[in-house]
């Protein structure tokens, strides 16, 4: 290379899954040519449904449109403002003011670094769960911020150890990071953990960063941290269509706040992009408008796949919550580590399970499996764990 990299990509590595997609792919090469079959991947958290068939629709209509192709708005629609507030009212209680307080994203991902650029400076900290999506942690590298673990642990039911985070020095925390439903552990919100975080944050300052894309999936009263008192004071939350409307690819997101916080985001945002494809748009106003049967249909689909792969993990021998939410099933290995587990399974199964070390050191006795897999994929993928 002719230049040298900025240093700030010196403490980042390649995604995980960026470079073990990589190796699999190398390795379904070598199976192709030896006759066998590819490797069954149930690492990855990417739904294998369909959209609602309106917003395909609505895509496909107004794709076809001249006057669609052009840029769009960095606020977005107003439509599409106004849907997810709806949304936001309907099935969390929520009231939010679709001009100021919701920005429309191209995934709720790239927010964690939007909201990374637009509050954090060099050596301002941050609180990151561990275990946690590691997102929170690579941005918050990338713009040098100072990271300050907090351990989520099963005896505390993966939720925040309140009186350990008390003890804490937490001068220059600016923002906390938390995710409920949990992933990767399938922790549950509660109401309970809300008002607790809510009054956390209004007492020492702090921005609670809400990551609630699992609210769904799984659970039949999807909560929001927005609708504790006094939320918009201290949080923000992100949420998307992602999981619970299979439209992941779509790449369709929010993040919800007061207005003062969503104008900070929006200055980095705007520099960012030049708005989001008017049909997708569209389609995501139709996709906000399902009803509970929706959710129902996804559910009862889900909660098939929870017991298939419950039984991958009865083989293993790995400890695990029958009643978790979220996408993925996360359990705690008996002998060795989670990622001689995952190997194990891997090399000589030809079946992908994700390591819990990924999402920090309290995963590292724990494997994680995706739920986005058909009933007969994780039914074989058990079939090829048992012989070996």
């Amino acid at each position: 290379m002719m230049i040298k990299p900025a240093k700030r990509t010196e403490s980042v590595q390649e995604y995980y899954f960026s470079r073990k997609l990589k190796e699999i792919a190398a390795m379904n090469a070598e199976r192709a040519a030896d006759g066998r079959e590819p490797v069954i991947n149930l690492g990855i958290g990417s739904p294998d449904g369909m959209p609602p068939a309106e917003a395909v629709a609505a895509l496909c209509e107004s794709a076809v449109q001249p006057g669609n192709h052009a840029y769009q708005s960095y606020v977005g629609l107003p439509e599409l403002r106004s849907a997810f507030a709806d949304w936001y009212a309907r099935w969390y209680g929520v009231e939010l003011d679709p001009a100021k307080e919701i920005q429309p994203l191209v995934g709720s991902k790239e927010a964690i670094l939007l909201i990374s650029l637009a509050f954090l400076d060099k050596g301002d900290k941050v609180l990151v769960p561990d275990p946690g999506y590691p997102t929170y942690s690579s941005a918050s590298k990338l713009v040098e911020a100072e990271i300050v673990r907090y351990d989520l642990k099963a005896e505390n039911g993966w939720q925040p150890d309140f009186e350990a985070l008390e003890k804490m020095d937490l001068e220059g925390v600016k923002i906390m990071w938390t995710n409920y439903p949990n992933m990767p552990t399938g922790a549950p919100a509660t109401e309970e953990l809300y008002a607790k975080l809510v009054d956390f944050g209004k007492r020492h300052g702090i921005l609670i960063c809400n990551d609630n894309p699992y609210s769904f999936i799984l659970n039949d009263r999807p909560l929001s941290i927005l609708a504790q008192p006094g939320a918009k004071e201290c949080c923000l939350e992100l949420n998307s269509l992602s999981k619970a409307h299979n439209m992941a690819g779509w790449r369709v997101g929010m993040v919800a706040a007061e207005a003062e916080v969503i104008s900070q985001i929006l200055k980095v945002k705007s520099q960012m992009d030049s708005g989001m494809f008017k049909p997708l748009q569209l389609a995501a106003v139709e996709a906000l408008k399902q009803g509970p049967e929706w959710f129902e249909q996804l559910n009862a689909e889900y909660s098939r796949r929870r017991v298939l792969a419950g039984e991958i993990f009865d083989i293993l021998g790995v400890e695990y919550d029958r009643n978790s939410t979220g996408m993925f099933l996360w359990g705690k290995v008996q002998k060795g580590t989670g990622e001689q587990v995952a190997d194990k399974v891997l090399y000589e199964a030809g079946v992908f399970i994700t390591p819990g070390f990924i999402f920090g050191k309290n995963g590292e006795e724990y494997v994680r499996i995706s739920l986005c897999a058909k009933p007969e994929v994780l039914k074989k993928a058990a079939d090829l764990i048992r012989n070996i």
